[in-house]
Order: structure tokens, then sequence, then C-alpha cells
């Protein structure tokens, strides 16, 4: 069980007031058990259920519909018809305009939505406003960048001209993992929407309130048809999705082995396929690393929404001259961490479920039959109710390159660190797991950045800080078992077009 403790006055005593005012809060939205089809909440095909629970407390506090494929053929009849007509014809301009009044309108719901994800999902409501705010900064951004998406003209053959127009898939399936509902959601609808296309979107059924919330406030802005949300699980409503014959392009994140079936089953329609599946990311510190800039970056990358980010930096590689130096400077901080209900604003609110929260410490089971040390470990306040899925932060040292906790993503707070001997022992300690996601690289040495930033295999390299402040502009996506395809910035736009040819031969 997770260690646990009282938290103490002063600089925390007024997260605990936050809490205590906001403990009575109940979901805004119990009535939104069914789905969002055709620009209405839609019944769906059967009344079963699903219990949706607060992870801070373990306790069933709204149900949501148990999504079919019946539910799904609709959504996707629906999307059709708006990628065929309304939506699919407007002019990208306007498109635009429309995307970014939904902009203003989740801009001005921000701390409603917040409010929903922290319950949902277990987050922290500091980091359930940091993802209420980026939808909208994501719907800002396309919104902005749907009348720019160019084709191009290509010198060729006298008496012939020659050009290329992005044109949209048409219906586009999206599939949202329970860890960043709004933010995935933005970077992957908002994208599609700003090219043209109509969307179905069957969100984790851990986590979708917030994202039918986003749903209503939709409804009077963008056509019937546009937006479609159903809810359910993901072996039912999921591989209805990814399987159905006028599913023009698939959008998954998730874990690799998910990833693996959702290319299987599209590939029965030979339907394309954007894939972000997870990484084990890691932080590479030299000695000559500015460490009071490293610190705090290192501590948020893996602590953030408890370790369950897909970007999570889980392994911390440090040069060997200062590798007793670093650890003992994390050690510091990761004691003072403190874990809590969602409510209470902590450094960490609650894993999102049981299975989870078990995950994590079989992992760490694992690691202490193998003698891994652990350094340092945050505690669980006791305001925590027992019934909830919390895990401390931990930071375990010495790990070797070989164990699951240096290959497996974890999902958890929970990083392993390892010394390494040179820049060439750096490259191959980086690179050794099947994971290529993002990497964070931390010297002075303005060569070796670039060698490392060259050498290292990953969709992303950080040099002297770590995420960019989450980045809306910055294409996102991996290599290897991380996936394949870009989400976020203007090239996410490129995944949800298709490029048509055209040549005219005029004499």
């Amino acid at each position: 069980m997770p260690q646990r403790v009282a938290v103490p006055g002063g600089a925390t005593c007024g997260r605990i007031e936050e809490y205590i005012s906001l403990a009575p809060f109940t979901s805004p939205i119990e009535r939104m058990h069914s789905h969002f089809i055709d620009g209405a909440t839609h019944s769906s095909a059967t009344t079963t259920s699903i219990e949706v629970v607060d992870p801070s407390d373990g306790e069933v506090f709204d149900h949501i519909a148990r999504g079919t494929a019946a539910d799904i053929d609709l959504a996707v009849k629906a999307a059709r018809r708006a990628a065929d007509t309304t939506w699919g014809r407007m002019p990208a301009a306007e498109r635009g305009r429309q995307l970014q009044r939904l902009a203003v309108v989740l801009a001005a719901h921000t701390e409603e939505l917040a409010l929903i994800e922290a319950q949902d999902c277990g987050k922290p409501l500091s980091q359930a406003r940091a993802d209420a705010a980026a939808i909208g900064r994501y719907f800002e951004f396309y919104a902005g960048a749907a009348d720019k998406l160019h084709g191009q003209s290509i010198p060729y053959q006298n008496g012939t001209t020659v050009f290329t127009v992005r044109e949209p898939h048409g219906v586009t399936g999206h599939i949202i993992p329970w860890n960043y509902p709004m933010q995935i959601f933005g970077r992957s609808v908002g994208g599609a929407l700003a090219a043209g296309n109509a969307c179905v979107v069957k969100p984790a059924e851990d986590a979708c309130l917030s994202l039918l919330r986003v749903a209503e406030l939709a409804a009077d802005i963008l056509p019937a048809g546009t937006l479609n949300i159903v809810t359910g699980y993901g072996h039912e409503a999921g591989d209805a999705l990814v399987r159905h014959a006028d599913i023009d392009h698939v959008s998954f994140t998730g874990s690799p082995a998910i990833g693996k079936v959702v290319v299987r089953a599209a590939a029965e329609h030979h339907t394309p396929v954007t894939l972000e599946l997870g990484g084990k990311s890691p932080q590479i510190v030299f000695a000559d690393a500015d460490l009071d800039a490293m610190l705090p970056a290192v501590i948020n990358a893996i602590v953030q929404n408890a370790g369950q980010t897909c970007s999570a930096g889980s392994r911390l590689l440090v040069e060997r001259g200062a590798y007793e130096k670093v650890l003992d400077l994390l050690s510091l901080v990761f004691e003072s961490l403190r874990v809590g209900p969602a409510m209470m604003n902590l450094d960490c609110g609650p894993l999102i479920r049981k299975s989870q929260q078990q995950r994590v410490w079989d992992f760490l089971s694992d690691a202490q039959h193998h003698g891994i040390p652990v350094v340092a470990q945050g505690r669980v306040v006791d305001e925590a109710p027992e019934s909830g899925f919390y895990q401390a932060p931990m930071l375990l040292r010495d790990v070797p390159a070989s164990h699951r906790l240096a290959q497996e993503e974890v999902f958890g707070p929970i990083l392993a660190a390892m010394a390494f001997e040179d820049e060439a022992d750096a490259i191959r300690l980086a690179n050794g797991t099947a994971f290529g996601l993002v990497a964070g690289v931390w010297t002075r040495d303005g060569a070796r950045q670039m060698r490392m930033a060259h050498a290292v295999r990953s969709g992303q390299v950080f040099i002297n800080n770590y995420g960019a402040g989450g980045g809306v502009e910055l294409p996102f996506g991996g290599v290897g078992a991380s996936g394949h395809g870009r989400e976020k910035g203007f090239e996410a736009l490129y995944g949800f077009t298709t490029l048509k040819t055209i040549a005219i031969r005029h004499g």
C-alpha cells in the first residue's frame, strides 16, 4: 500500500481549503448518459450502461451508455452526410470561423470543463485546468490553419499544367485515451475538422464526460453530423469504429498492443491509420548540464498526471560523474511530493483505476525482487480516501537497462535512473528500447547538443527543456513501438487530408 502522511499547514493549507470548498461538487452533466450523434444526444441501441468511477475515492458517480456497432453505424452515417453536404462543402475560411467560435466558447467554459476532468480522471485541479485551456488553444490554432492548407504547382512538360490539391478524407474515426481526453481530442479532432472531415469519436470508457460536454457546447456552432461521440468499450464500440467500411481514416492513441489490433482491423478496408502508442522516454543528463534548470523539468515530466503520460520522462540517464549529485537533488524533491484527491490540487492525483494501480505495484514488486533500490519517494496524504487509487512517486536507481522497468511503459510516477559512461553509452541506452517518442538532452555543449539530437531515435528531442510547455504548434508522434504519423501543429493537417495530383494537357 502507498505510504500516507498528513498534510501540514503553511504552504499547502490553501490547497486543503480549496479541496473543502469544492468537495460537494457533482458533475453538471449527470444527465448526459447518451451518445452525441447528428447534433444531439442520442439514446443507445441498448439500455446497458457503464459505471463512471471517481479515481479519488473509487466511488461510482455517473453512468455512460455502452455503445454498440449499431450506434457506431448511426454516427458514421451522420458524419457521412455532413462530409458530403454541409461541413465537407463549406469554404475553408468559413470552417475556420466556426472553429474559432467553438474555441471562444470552450475558453469561456474552462473552469467547468476542468472540474469535470478532475473528477472523471483524478487529475489535480491545476492540471485539469491546463488541459481545459489547451483544448481551446487547439481549436484556436486549427481555426487559423483551416484556409492555409495549400497545394503546389509542379513544372512538367510543355503544354501540361500540373498541380496538387489537398482534400479531406471524408469521415475520420478517433479513439481517444483516458489520460488526456481533452488535449488529445483537441489535437486530433481539431485538425481533422479544420481539414474538412466529419468526425466520429470513441472516447475511453474511463474518461469521457468532458468530451460529451464539449460536444454539447459545439452543437450550436457546428452543422449536425460534423462531430459525433459514441461512448462504450474498446472491444465493442471501438472495434466497430475501426472496422466500419465507411470510415476513411483512423486516429488512435493508446498502447502498442491495441495499436496492432487497430491496424489489423482497419486493414480490412485499407483504411489509413495514425498511431500514437506511448513511450519510454529518456532524460539524458550530462555532467555539464544546468542542474537548476534540469531538476524541475525532470520532476514534472514524471509526476505530471501521476506519470500517466505517453511522453513521460520515465528513464533518467546521468553521466557517471554527476550521477550521485543528481540523485541527491532529485531525492530531496521526491520526498516533498504529496499525493491526494484531485480537488486537493497536490503534486499528484490518483491513478485512473484499480487495475492501473495494481499494474504499477507489479512493476515495483518485480523491481524489489531484483534488488533495485528505491532512493526516495513521496507520500499519500491522510486525507486521501483508502478506496482511491493512489501511488506515491518513486525514484529508483541503478536500474539495469534490460529490466522491464527500463523497457516497458509503467504509466505511473516511477522514475528509473541509471548511469552512463560517455556520449556513445548514452546514445546506446537512449535507443535501447522499442519506443521512440520523446527525449530530453541536458548539456551546455553546443556540438554535443546537435550530435545527440540527430543520434537519438525519437519523434521529438528537447535540448535543455522538456515538452516545450505543451506546444500545440509542435508536430508530435513517434517511431518504432511509439507509432507513426504526426498530430499537433500544421503537420497534422497533412495526415488528415489526401493529396491529389491534377495534370491538364492544353497543348
